[in-house]
């Protein structure tokens, strides 16, 4: 298991050049005094900062020399030099820079760039800040970082180890372990042929009994330009072939069955008669269908009418079969009167004619594609845009437009909605990915809808339930809800030792 800290080797300093009469003693180089004063060593997730201050005091560095300071990580298993710091006088810092300007692109390349190379031809009193960050491995755990410094370049190196506080240990920093979540998203079936249906709902207004159009007759003119307006946008674009336009009429209740479908008949064909005067389709393109009586509108409208005795209303058209008497119990109810109200304010809407015009669309290639869902994206099968999502780096800004350009075509597909949640999971947006989520039916056990289930439920910190998905994915064989599995775990353990802390830290 992971130690808990890394050792550092805290050295703050007075360091004085003078001869120590050692086999490594070294001719001094500068002047004054160099405080090394440890700020930070900490391992912070996937990170390790080492964070060193070299306070320099009265500093003046001999014009033909330099001294190094060189961290190191010490470890029982390995060592690792550091980037040093490098202080040189002013002779030496022109040669660095000369030798620099000299050295072919081969030579830099291999060259181990120090921390930093600065220069002190004059005192200096200031402080050289050490911030550097390296990838955390296992072999740390137990390191200890130590000084050396170099005064003639030569590699021959010297422990800094005067006036030590000696060993200070620092607790690794526990922060929350972001989760990686793996996404697998749906490729859906391609379309052989891609049949497509659109309608739009017009209230014509007829006189009395009569099934002729009048097209400037009250609000006809408004209601015949929904019509038009759909029909002109299918026959503007060249990718879509017409096949057929079904007219189906509706009655309202009142009167007898017979006469409300001669009604309604009737007005179908005079809408269809309308239609064929302005457009090329064939006659036998048009079909008329018979809707009946429109009591599914009534309750509709209900709902948006406050009136008299409205539950009583609704109550007999649920209650009461057609064949039973429903309208005459409804003629019949409080004296006639929510009838009478109706029959004025209510029934003329239910007299409705459905244009609902049938469609087939070209295929296209994802270049064209492309361009298509630019533009008319409504034009484009699922397949279609999964090929174009998958033109673009998976989780860019551009694959995750696709999928949640696909939904909004697509509300009630449920493999639309699966890669429209995978979308918003990948850029944390869990209220959108739920709300994807729920339009999927769960019973069908999806192994990519428990998947996203799965990420989720670990993303809102639910692990138990991610659990139980993520394995159900898993188990049909979805390599995603493995890898997830690894991440809900490694969650779960860091979960445990902040909270474990946070506990020792409260005692």
């Amino acid at each position: 298991m992971m130690k808990r800290s890394i050792q550092l080797i805290v050295l703050v300093l007075m360091v004085l050049c003078q001869n120590t009469g050692s086999a490594v003693a070294q001719t001094c180089s500068y002047d004054g005094t160099i405080s090394v004063v440890p700020v930070q060593l900490e391992q912070r997730g996937k990170s390790v900062y080492i964070n060193i201050d070299f306070v320099l005091n009265d500093v003046r560095v001999k014009s033909a020399h330099g001294v190094d300071f060189i961290p190191r990580l010490i470890a029982p298993t390995r060592n690792l030099n550091l980037p040093k710091v490098s202080i040189k006088g002013h002779n030496e810092y022109l040669a660095y820079e000369r030798w620099l300007s000299l050295m072919s692109t081969k030579e830099k390349n291999l060259y181990e760039k120090p921390y930093v190379v600065e220069k002190s031809s004059k005192r200096r009193n200031d402080t050289i800040k050490y911030r550097y960050v390296l990838p955390y491995e296992s072999w740390m755990d137990d390191a200890q970082v130590e000084v050396q410094r170099d005064e003639c370049g030569c590699g021959e190196t010297q422990l800094m180890s005067v006036e030590p506080l000696g060993d200070v240990d620092l607790e690794r920093m526990l922060v929350p372990y972001v989760v990686v979540p793996h996404l697998a998203y749906l490729q859906p079936a391609a379309e052989e042929v891609k049949n497509r249906e659109i309608q739009a709902e017009c209230f014509l207004d007829f006189e009395v009994n009569k099934i002729n159009i009048r097209p400037e007759y009250m609000n006809n003119p408004k209601e015949l330009a929904k019509i038009r307006a759909m029909i002109d946008e299918l026959k503007s674009d060249p990718s879509i072939k017409v096949n057929k336009l079904d007219i189906v009429g509706y009655a309202s209740p009142e009167g007898s069955l017979a006469n409300n479908k001669r009604l309604s008949e009737g007005r179908a064909m005079a809408l269809r008669d309308y239609l064929a005067s302005k457009y090329d389709f064939s006659r036998n393109q048009y079909y008329i269908v018979f809707g009946g009586e429109n009591w599914d509108g009534l309750v509709k409208a209900l709902d948006s009418f406050e009136m008299e005795y409205k539950d009583e209303v609704l109550n007999i058209i649920k209650d009461v079969p057609l064949e039973k008497g429903r309208e005459t119990k409804l003629m019949q109810l409080r004296g006639g009167v929510p009838y009478r109200y109706m029959l004025k304010y209510i029934f003329p809407s239910l007299r409705v004619a459905i244009c609902k015009v049938n469609y087939e669309i070209k295929n296209f290639n994802v270049d064209e594609a492309k361009e298509i869902i630019k533009t008319r994206p409504q034009n484009l099968s699922l397949n279609e845009m999964f090929l174009v999502a998958n033109t673009y780096p998976k989780g860019s800004q551009e694959f995750i437009d696709v999928f949640e350009t696909a939904v909004r075509m697509y509300p009630k597909d449920e493999i639309a909605s699966i890669n429209a949640a995978m979308a918003a999971l990948s850029r944390n947006d869990l209220v959108s990915a739920e709300r994807y989520l729920k339009m999927v039916n769960a019973h069908k056990q999806l192994p990519e809808y428990s998947n996203a289930m799965g990420v989720l439920m670990l993303l809102k910190g639910d692990y138990e339930h991610a659990e139980e998905y993520l394995k159900a994915a898993a188990e049909a064989g979805l390599e995603a809800a493995g890898q997830n599995l690894e991440e809900l775990a490694t969650k779960r353990t860091n979960a445990a030792e902040i909270e474990k802390k946070n506990k020792n830290r409260d005692k």
